[in-house]
C-alpha cells in the first residue's frame, strides 16, 4: 500500500484538547497528517494565523508524522496541493453531521480521488468547541481540561 496523507482543516481558535485528540488519534491512522489552518480574512480571529501555527506546532510536536500548515480558499485545492487523498473531520453531534456531509459531499463533486474520513471525539471531549471555550474564557470560567495549560494562559492573556 502506498502511504497516506491526509489533512485535518480547522480555524483551531484556539487550539482545545479535542482538536488534540482527533490530532493524535489521526496521526495514528495515517502515514502523514498536515493539520491545516484556515486563514479567513473575512473572520476575526482571536488569536492570529501565526499565534495559531505556534501553538499546533508546540502541542504537536511529538507526533512525528504530524506537521501544521496554513491555508485558504478551497480546501480540495490545498489537499490537491500537498499530495492528500484523504480529509479528517470531527463530528460531535448530529447537527456538525448535516454540516461535515454537506461540505464532503461538495468536496467530492469538486475532487473525486479526496475521501472524507469522519471520526467521533473522545467521550470527554464531545462538547467540546473553540466557541464554546471562547466564551468560558471571556466569562471568566475555568478552562482546565478544556485546552492545554499553555493555551489556557494565552487565551486568559488576550481576554483580559
Amino acid at each position: 500500500m502506498k502511504p497516506v496523507t491526509a489533512v485535518c482543516p480547522g480555524s483551531y481558535d484556539p487550539v482545545t484538547n479535542g482538536h488534540l485528540d482527533l490530532i493524535e488519534r489521526g496521526a495514528r491512522v495515517f502515514d502523514h497528517l498536515i493539520v491545516a489552518v484556515l486563514q479567513n480574512l473575512q473572520k476575526k480571529p482571536l488569536f492570529s494565523i501565526e499565534e495559531r501555527v505556534e501553538l499546533l506546532k508546540e502541542h504537536t510536536a511529538r507526533l512525528g508524522n504530524v506537521e501544521v500548515d496554513v491555508f485558504s480558499g478551497l480546501l480540495v485545492d490545498f489537499a490537491r496541493r500537498r499530495n492528500a487523498g484523504v480529509v479528517l473531520r470531527g463530528i460531535r453531534a448530529i447537527s456538525d453531521y448535516e454540516y461535515e456531509l454537506q461540505m464532503a459531499l461538495m468536496n467530492r463533486k469538486m475532487e473525486p480521488r479526496i475521501e472524507t474520513v469522519f471520526m467521533l471525539p473522545a467521550e470527554a471531549f464531545s462538547y467540546l468547541s473553540s466557541s464554546l471555550v471562547k466564551e468560558i474564557a471571556q466569562l471568566g470560567g475555568s478552562l482546565e481540561g478544556l485546552v492545554p495549560p499553555g493555551v489556557e494562559q494565552r487565551l486568559k492573556a488576550k481576554v483580559r
